[in-house]
Formats: C-alpha cells, structure tokens, sequence
C-alpha cells in the first residue's frame, strides 16, 4: 500500500509539476515580447520612430516646395503636384508585393533594404533636369519606401505585447508626423535662401543619418516566422483579408482620412503664397510646424480607443478634421493656421487608430493586412493630391476643402456601417446560442 501510495502521489506532483513547468513556459514566451519600460522597446521605438522620420520626410520632400517647382520648370500646380502623387502612387502599388518580400525575408532585413534605395534616390533627386525627371525618381523613392510602412507595423505587431501594440504604431504614427513637419519646415527655410534642391538636398542627407541609426538600433526580431512567396498563398491570403468586412471599412477610412490630409498640405503652400496672405517660402515651410500636433494625438491614441472605443475615437477624429476644414475657409491667418492644427489632429487621430485596428484584427498575414491598408492610404493621399489641387484650380481654396469634406463624410458614413453591423451581430449573437 505505501509502495502504491507513493506512486500515485508521485503521478501527482509530476503531473503538477508538468503543467506548472508548461505555464511557466506559455508565460515566459508571452514576456519576452516587448513591453513599455522593458529591455528593447526604447531601442525599437526610437528605431522605428526615426524610420518614420525618414520616410515621411522623403516621401513629402518636394510637397511644401511646389511653388518653386512650378516656377522653375514653368508647369502648373497640377503638374507640378505629381511629384508628389507619384511618389505616393508607387507606394502604394508596390507596398503588397514588397510585404510578401518581408514574410519570406524578415521585417528588419527588408525596411533596411528600403531605407537604403530611398536615400540614395533622395540623394539623386536635387539633380533632376526636367520636371519628367523629377517625378520619374520620385516614383522610384515611393516604391522602395514601400517596404517600411508594412513592414513596421508587421515587425511592431510581432514583437510587441498586444495590450502597447496601438502606443507603439501611435509612436510610429508620431515618427511620421516629425518627418513630415521637419522635412516641410527645413525645405522651406533652405529653399528661401538657396532654392528648391539645396533643400531637397538636405533632407536627403538627414533621411541618411536616420536610416544608419534606425540599422544599427532596432533590435533583432525573435518571433518572426518566415511564410511563403508562392503567388497563390500571397492571393488567397490578400483574398481572405478583402473578405473581411471589418478590415475592407479600415481600408476605406485610412484612404479617405489621407485624401483629406494629402489633398490639404498639396495645395496650402499655393494659398498662403497668393493674396491676401503673401508669405514667403521660410514662413509657409514653418506652418508645418502643426504637425506637432499630429505627434501628439497618433501617440495618445491608445488612450483615446481606451476611452471612447475604436468607433467612437473614429467619430471625434472625423469632427474634428471637418471643424479644421471650415474654419480655413476664413480669410484670417490665426484662423487658418488653426484649421490646419484641427485637421493634422484629427488626422493622425483617426490614422493610428485605424492603423492599430488593421494589425489587431489580422490574426494570419499581418504583413499583408497592413499592406492592404497602406496601399488604401496612399492611394488616398495620391489622390488627395491630384485632386485637391484640380480642386484649387478650378475652384480656389474652397474647392479643396469641398474635396475634404466629401472624404470625411465617407469616414462617418463607413463608421455608422460599422456600428450598424456591430449591432446586428450582437442581436444575432443570443439567437445563434439557442
């Protein structure tokens, strides 16, 4: 008896032992992921905080530089807005093919790769001799910059614990925001002394240090599993994300947030540099400064959704964006410079949260998933800037904020859908139970 006794006790405690040991290790697989205030995640946010810097910088190099653009090689605001629309337009067509790249090769190995072709590009583009050129290599600096964008919140969804994943692409989000404040607000000081490619010049040089800092801090990936290449798993994947109607909305609601975003900072230099404004290029460039602004409400965002829920965070950005459109309208300076604080805020509002929501919602294929909407996006903010600056053309300022306004009501309308469907599920839910 005491021999069985002691078997069974011994079962027992093994047993225990067992489960305790197979906890233990769920537990620890779970904490070596990174968290706010753990080992490598300053490192990894201000890694990709500054891979932000870089692209956003580059990507809008030439936006607050239009006017001179036009002046020089004797095109108008529309032609001259395509050296922006191109370099967003070669994004997104090439930001899906360039994730299946990061799913077979690594997120970081692919975003330094990227980094590498956009600066050198960058460092090319004040050499442009004609303005076909010009937007000849900017097309080539948006496809390479495709590899960050899904690629970041690829590697951020992998490595981060999921509770810091929307602060941690709210940070990225800011990255982008400082890039594209600094790279408008330095261009447009260095051009008003020493033109238009000295200072694209100059953002090239900056997206360098970045890009060597970004390699040399962002930690090595530990829970990246490389996928295939294979065309017919990268469809049928891209197919099941389309198939989701929750992700097709956040698609939808970045590519209009940024058609109004993009169509906005396309045409704002033309206004403020016509009466009754009349500024010169130093003073336009520093308007960017608003951006600021963007900074801090992408990386608040994960306390927003806290607050408000995901719908509900959308709504605020949403009216918070048509407010910073109105008041433009008014021939005041003050009151125009807060409508584009209003704008920028809402903005990078509702683009972290859909962002966030995009990687939380993907459970196979988050680079894919994210690429979908970066492609949505930039397509937004290619067509932001064609259009809104046909807007302008045709019917001045107010033209363009008709534009931004017809795109918010598409973010509300597509919200209202969602919380419609939301409700029907929940109605659903008891009935399909019994």
């Amino acid at each position: 008896m005491p021999s069985a006794s002691t078997g069974a006790s011994t079962t027992t405690v093994g047993a225990t032992s067992s489960v305790t040991s197979s906890v233990r290790s769920s537990t620890a697989a779970v904490d070596s992921r990174l968290t706010p205030g753990g080992p490598g995640y300053r490192r990894m946010s201000f890694a990709l905080f500054l891979a932000g810097v870089a692209t956003f910088a580059l990507l809008y190099s030439t936006q607050a530089l239009l006017p001179l653009v036009s002046t020089d090689f004797g095109v108008s605001a529309s032609e001259a807005s395509w050296t922006v629309s191109a370099a967003t337009g070669a994004l997104a067509l090439f930001v899906l093919p360039m994730s299946a790249l990061s799913e077979r090769f690594g997120r970081r190995t692919l975003m330094t790769a990227s980094l590498a072709v956009a600066v050198t590009v960058g460092l090319l583009v004040p050499f442009a001799p004609s303005i076909g050129a010009l937007v000849a290599l900017r097309a080539v600096q948006g496809a390479a910059l495709a590899g960050l964008p899904a690629s970041a919140t690829a590697y951020l969804a992998e490595e981060v614990r999921p509770k810091a994943l929307i602060t941690a692409i709210g940070l990225f989000v800011a990255g982008n925001s400082v890039g594209g404040m600094s790279g408008r607000v330095i261009t447009g000081w260095v051009a008003q002394e020493w033109g238009w490619r000295v200072a694209v010049a100059a953002i090239g040089i900056i997206a360098v240090v970045c890009a060597v800092a970004f390699r040399m801090l962002l930690p090595a990936p530990k829970h990246f599993t490389p996928g295939s290449l294979r065309p017919r798993v990268l469809a049928r994947t891209v197919r099941d994300h389309l198939a989701n109607p929750l992700l097709r909305r956040l698609y939808a609601i970045g590519a209009l947030f940024m058609m109004v975003f993009g169509g906005v900072y396309t045409v704002i230099g033309y206004r403020l540099t016509e009466a009754p404004f009349s500024l010169p290029q130093g003073i336009i460039g520093s308007i960017f400064l608003v951006y600021l602004v963007g900074t801090v409400s992408a990386s608040t965002a994960g306390r927003l959704v806290a607050r408000l829920g995901r719908r509900g965070s959308l709504y605020l950005a949403g009216g918070t964006t048509t407010a910073g459109l109105l008041l433009s309208l008014v021939d005041s300076l003050p009151l125009v410079l807060l409508g584009l604080v209003l704008i920028t805020a809402g903005f990078f509002a509702g683009h972290a949260v859909a962002s966030s929501s995009v990687s939380h919602t993907a459970k196979q294929g988050r680079a894919q998933a994210s690429a979908l909407y970066q492609s949505a996006y930039y397509i937004g903010s290619s067509a932001g800037s064609t259009l809104g600056a046909v807007a302008f053309h045709a019917g001045g300022w107010a033209g363009t904020v008709a534009l931004g306004l017809f795109a918010v009501l598409g973010v509300v309308t597509i919200t209202l859908l969602g919380s419609h469907a939301a409700r029907a599920q929940a109605r659903h839910a008891p009935a399909l139970a019994h």
